[in-house]
Parts: structure tokens; C-alpha cells; sequence
């Protein structure tokens, strides 16, 4: 192959990912309105439909901020599981207050609570609900990651410690004491600033806010990855000592990373709930945290769009094989991993890129 030819292909391909991408935002922008068709239209998209597209992109942004961490930082997370539960729960509690009214929420009337607890002061207006969703898991990533990286844990050890953290978030959260629903957590939402959760024009509204985290996402991604502080995290996770020898203390680009993660996660919880209609403890599993590791792994850490691919492959397979096969979902899953592992250490969207050159 001549030379002109190999560079006009190399120009092309870039474009040819740009292209793909745009119609993949122009479908999912146009999904929603689908669901307006009659039943009977050949384009008619189920409200079903709409709410499991609208769950893998809440899933979706859970692995670009994973990503974020793992793939730039070098630091695996198995614990952002609870940063996106803590952002649903936030949530659940306006969703509670609503479907509540004056009283006490339908579970603390149950267990013949008296008053609610002060944690639950103020949640009945969004503004302040929309505080929880960025401060409660922001402000314990950066607790938690303050003390992490100043006692410089990382590799497996920084894992370990994710995955304990939100084990015991679960364990606490379980608890009916704690007030948070227990075992069931919050279910039963009826309205969402005045409108039915319900309703068709509510989940239109979803799907479409979470469209739009998703894509700001991936913008506030790129543009990090690209700047000089995108540098310096890759630097964190090829050669954190000659980084420090350099003059940087990484500790602090670490830090800024990890709680922005974070709040990704706590935003997409948000989202996750109302279209869901549920939230309970298991959404803290470690289980979760592992899945969504996976994501990034099968779609190629460090690309920010692979893992957004691997999250819709892996969660569209899930939603098939637990319903054809659900006994076997578990090995499925675990052989996507050793796949990955062995055959496509650059995920697939490696793989894609491998073949643009």
C-alpha cells in the first residue's frame, strides 16, 4: 500500500469514529420520543425499553468515573458501587418525602417512628436533595481517599479497602435502625418535582438527563485526559516515583480524580433510582464494584468511550442471559473476564483502535 493511500486511511478513521459516535447520541436523543409512537408503529420503542437503556447509561457513567481512576490513575476501585448508591439513596429520600407528604415515610410509619431522624431534615425540597447527591459521596471520597493517599496505600492494598468500604456501607445501610428502609430501602415514588415518576413525559425526561450526564461525562473526561493534569495522572500510574522526584506530590492529583469519580457515581445513582423506581443495599455489593471493573476492563481502561462500551455489553448480555439462562450468568460473566484477560488485554475498543491504524 503507497504512503498517500495509508495516510488518507489514517485521516479517515478518526472521522469515522466521530461519525459512529454522533449517530449513536442522535439515537439515543431521538430513543425517548419513540415511545410517543402507537404501539403498533414499527418504530414504537417500549417504555420497558426506554427504562433499561436509561439503566446502562447510569451504569455507563459509573465506568467513566471509574476510568478516570483506574485507567489514567492506576488506582482500582472495587468500592464505587457505594458512591452510586449513596447518590440513589439522596435521591430515594426527596422521592420518599414526596410520596409521603406531611407524614413520615411509608417504612418509619411501619416501624412506629415517632419523628424522622435530623439526617432527613430538609429532603423534601430538591435543591437540597441535589446537595446530598454531590456532597455525600464527594465528601467521603475525599475523607477516605485524604487518609488513603497520605499513608500512601495503593496497588491491591487501595483495593481491598474500596471493596471494605462499601461492604460495610452495606452492612450499615441493611440495618433498620440506621433509617434508611433496611433490608428494602426506598420504593413506592409517585412524584418527582410535581410530575408522575410514572409518567411518559417524566421518563422521557430521565432518559434524557441521563443522556446528557453521560455525554458531560465523557467531555470533563477528555478534557483531563488531554490536559497537562491528565499528563501527570498518567504519570501517577506509569511512575509515581519519578513523578515525586520530579517535584509533584501526586497526592493531591489523586485526590482531586477520586473525589471527582465520585461525584460522577453519586449523579448517575441519582438518575438511576427514579427511572428504576428502587434502591436498597444491594446496590452497595461488592459485587457491583467488581462488575463495574469488568466494564472497564472489557471495553479498555484509559479510553473513557470503551468503557462505556464494555458497560453496554456486558449489562445488555446480563439483562438476556439472567432471564434465558439466569443459573449460568455468573460463569458467563466470569469467562467475559478471563477472555479479556487473556485474548484482549486493550479491551474492545483497543481492539477497534488497533484496526483504525
Amino acid at each position: 500500500m503507497s504512503q498517500p493511500l495509508t495516510l488518507t486511511m489514517a485521516r479517515r478513521a478518526p472521522r469515522m469514529t466521530q461519525l459512529l459516535g454522533g449517530l449513536v447520541v442522535a439515537l439515543l436523543l431521538i430513543m425517548p420520543f419513540l415511545t410517543l409512537l402507537p404501539a403498533s408503529h414499527p418504530l414504537a420503542v417500549s417504555t420497558w425499553m426506554l427504562t433499561l437503556v436509561g439503566k446502562i447509561l447510569c451504569y455507563a457513567i459509573v465506568a467513566i468515573a471509574l476510568d478516570l481512576v483506574w485507567g489514567y490513575a492506576g488506582m482500582l476501585s472495587l468500592g464505587h458501587g457505594l458512591f452510586f448508591a449513596l447518590g440513589g439513596y439522596a435521591m430515594g429520600m426527596y422521592l420518599m418525602r414526596q410520596a409521603s407528604g406531611e407524614g413520615l415515610p411509608a417504612f418509619m410509619a411501619f416501624l412506629s417512628w415517632d419523628e424522622m431522624p435530623w439526617f432527613w431534615w430538609g429532603t423534601q425540597h430538591f435543591a437540597w436533595a441535589m446537595v446530598l447527591i454531590v456532597m455525600v459521596p464527594g465528601l467521603l471520597a475525599l475523607v477516605f481517599g485524604w487518609f488513603a493517599f497520605r499513608s500512601k496505600i495503593k496497588g491491591v492494598y487501595f483495593s481491598i479497602m474500596t471493596q471494605a468500604l462499601t461492604y460495610a456501607g452495606m452492612l450499615l445501610f441493611f440495618r433498620n435502625e440506621t433509617g434508611f428502609g433496611g433490608n428494602n430501602g426506598f420504593t413506592g415514588f409517585t412524584t418527582l418535582l410535581g410530575f408522575p415518576v410514572t409518567a411518559t413525559g417524566t421518563r422521557i425526561g430521565l432518559f434524557l438527563a441521563t443522556v446528557l450526564l453521560l455525554l458531560a461525562s465523557l467531555a470533563i473526561g477528555f478534557w483531563l485526559a488531554k490536559s497537562k493534569f491528565g499528563r501527570i495522572l498518567t504519570a501517577v500510574r506509569d511512575a509515581e516515583n519519578r513523578l515525586t522526584f520530579c517535584g509533584y506530590d501526586p497526592r493531591g492529583f489523586k485526590l482531586l480524580v477520586w473525589t471527582l469519580s465520585a461525584v460522577l457515581c453519586g449523579l448517575a445513582g441519582a438518575l438511576y433510582v427514579p427511572q428504576v423506581g428502587i434502591i436498597n443495599p444491594g446496590e452497595m455489593s461488592p459485587t457491583n464494584s467488581i462488575e463495574a471493573a469488568i466494564w472497564v476492563a472489557l471495553g479498555g481502561r484509559g479510553t473513557l468511550v470503551g468503557p462505556v462500551i464494555g458497560a453496554a455489553l456486558v449489562n445488555g448480555a446480563k439483562s438476556y442471559f439472567t432471564v434465558a439462562m439466569p443459573e449460568y450468568w455468573q460463569l458467563f460473566l466470569g469467562a467475559i473476564f478471563i477472555g479479556v484477560t487473556l485474548f484482549l488485554p486493550r479491551g474492545v475498543y483497543g481492539l477497534y483502535r488497533k484496526g483504525e491504524k
